[in-house]
């Protein structure tokens, strides 16, 4: 089973969690946590997707900390 991204809302307008997960360069790994889950059917047997997509949001929050100080 392949997750894919969701349709447009409406025209030009994407998903604002789509668009700031691709926008911090961890969407395709939330695509595996989604895909894993949907798979298996259980959260719990996806923790390395999980670990690697909270590792890429951690990295994501850190940079742009530092940017702002």
């Amino acid at each position: 089973m392949t997750v894919r991204p969701r349709e447009k809302l409406s025209e030009g307008d994407d998903d604002p969690v789509e668009a700031m997960l691709k926008k911090s360069g961890c969407l395709e790994l939330h695509y595996k946590v989604q895909e894993c889950i949907a798979t298996t059917k259980d959260w719990r047997k996806c923790q390395t997707e999980v670990s690697d997509f909270r590792s890429c949001i951690e990295k994501h929050k850190n940079i742009n900390t530092r940017n702002k100080s």
